[in-house]
């Protein structure tokens, strides 16, 4: 019976010699990076971020007279000189704080757009202490990332963006951050999963890591053992999650920095179809003996889907040359993908593989770049993007149930925002109906007009249940 190991080195002299013991596994393997080093070395790439923004208190509500046979309402007038005589709210100023870090010599940033979204004012402080003032040169709401720029006289140090497509469980991998206000803490772990989808958007690829992130790491790297960013920390789980951050791989933040410098926005390909993830049932049914692909459940009209002859049925296995092992990742072949480029799709239909070539389209605002397993034009009466609940995603929020929908997006400016509606949380009701598929959800905000009020009753990322209304913009 083997006995827990008391003294460190002892542990590490034990996990050389099992190492050497295993075939096909050296020693080499079990070595860690040396963080001291790394620490020292990329310490001065690392930035932390305070933004500042004015909060203007809304206008003073007054309760509408009302007439009766007495003339003015005695309770009316006693309310509406009590709120005359309330003090006025005074604007506010309000600070958060992020992380942040150099990727060239002439002060560009990168970090995480809920970072720096909806300031006034962003102020950087690099290593040596200085604190200067940042302007955004563009955001990308959809990928949570935003390209800063400062002004200096002198060339500044910068990381080197490595590949995260490369990158495979269990590598060391190492943090840097501003956590709690904490400027440059250092935290190192591995990578603990790859492709995970946590709700949070239409392209959510997450690199999961067991290297400590906490509030304030936000927009930090994540470097591998030879110091090259291979992610951008956003997320993580709160409410015993501890353990588990998310990162964003920075390869896909590769393929916006770009744009997001020559125009401060991103172009993104187009598809036209709504799809859903293929269930073993659903999978057999079509006649396939996998899960893989994305099944078309819908091809909208005078789209690229539709010209090319997409149906609904179709299984989509592979795009422009790349296999669809998850249907989640279609949407991210596609978005990545460059406008009017003609690409292969090999679907499934009728008991066949067939290829099909297809002309990319542009992604508008409002659309998803494969339609997504999410609602479309209906939704945005709302605010928010919806995706049923799938195995992951029930784990990852702590239900049983696999039956509903979870919100995956909030938009900027929307009715869902204003009243504080969050990605992640579970729609149980809308105005006393609970809706359990798209289907469903679309035939109940089909029925909304502007200016309806609209009931939520929803259950938080946290485990609360609570009521929101909102009137529909």
């Amino acid at each position: 019976m083997l006995k827990p190991c008391v003294f460190s080195v002892r542990c590490v002299l034990v996990a050389m010699v099992f190492a050497l013991a295993l075939p096909g596994v050296s020693a080499a393997k079990v070595v860690s990076p040396d963080f001291v080093e790394l620490a020292k070395n990329l310490n001065p790439v690392v930035v932390n971020i305070r933004t500042a923004k004015n909060i203007v208190p809304k206008q003073k509500l007054r309760r509408p007279q009302h007439q009766n046979q007495f003339g003015n309402n005695f309770f009316d007038e006693f309310f509406n000189r009590y709120f005359d005589e309330m003090p006025q709210q005074k604007p506010r100023r309000e600070q958060s704080l992020g992380t942040g870090f150099i990727i060239s010599a002439d002060g560009y940033i990168l970090t995480n757009n809920h970072v720096v979204n909806g300031a006034d004012e962003v102020m950087v402080k690099l290593s040596d202490g200085r604190e200067v003032k940042a302007d955004i040169k563009g955001v990308d709401e959809k990928v949570d990332l935003a390209l800063l720029k400062i002004n200096e006289q002198t060339k500044l140090p910068f990381a080197e963006l490595g590949d995260s497509d490369a990158l495979q469980v269990g590598e060391w991998v190492m943090a840097i951050g501003n956590p709690f206000g904490l400027s440059h803490t250092v935290t190192a772990g591995i990578v603990s999963a790859k492709g995970r989808v946590i709700g949070s958007g239409p392209y959510d690829d997450y690199i999961q890591t067991d290297a400590s992130i906490n509030p304030g790491n936000s927009g930090g790297p994540l470097f591998n053992a030879q110091g090259r960013v291979i992610g951008i920390n956003t997320a993580i789980i709160s409410g015993g999650g501890g353990g588990i951050g998310f990162a964003i791989p920075v390869s896909m933040a590769k393929s916006v920095i770009d744009q997001l410098r020559d125009t401060g926005k991103v172009t993104r390909g187009y598809l036209g179809v709504r799809f859903q993830l293929l269930t073993a049932e659903l999978a057999k049914s079509f006649g396939l003996t996998s899960e893989k692909g994305a099944l078309v459940a819908n091809v909208e009209k005078d789209t690229p889907a539709e010209r090319a002859g997409l149906k609904s049925g179709d299984v989509i296995l592979e795009f422009d040359g790349k296999p669809i092992n998850e249907g989640n990742e279609l949407p991210r072949y596609v978005a990545a993908t460059p406008i009017d480029k003609k690409v292969k799709l090999v679907i499934f239909r009728d008991g066949e593989k067939r290829d099909i070539s297809l002309v990319v389209g542009k992604l508008n605002d409002g659309e998803a770049a494969s339609g997504g397993s999410g609602t479309g034009s209906e939704s945005d009466k709302i605010g928010i993007r919806v995706a049923e609940l799938n195995k992951e995603m029930a784990e990852r929020l702590g239900i049983r149930d696999l039956k509903g929908l979870v919100i995956t997006e909030i938009k900027p400016g929307s009715s869902a925002e204003e009243v504080g509606l969050v990605s992640g949380s579970i729609i149980l009701e809308i105005n006393g109906k609970r809706p359990e598929t798209l289907p469903a959800y679309t035939a109940l905000i089909s029925k909304l007009k502007k200016d309806d009020v609209v009931r939520l009753l929803l259950r938080r990322p946290d485990g609360s249940v609570h009521y929101v209304a909102m009137k529909l913009n």
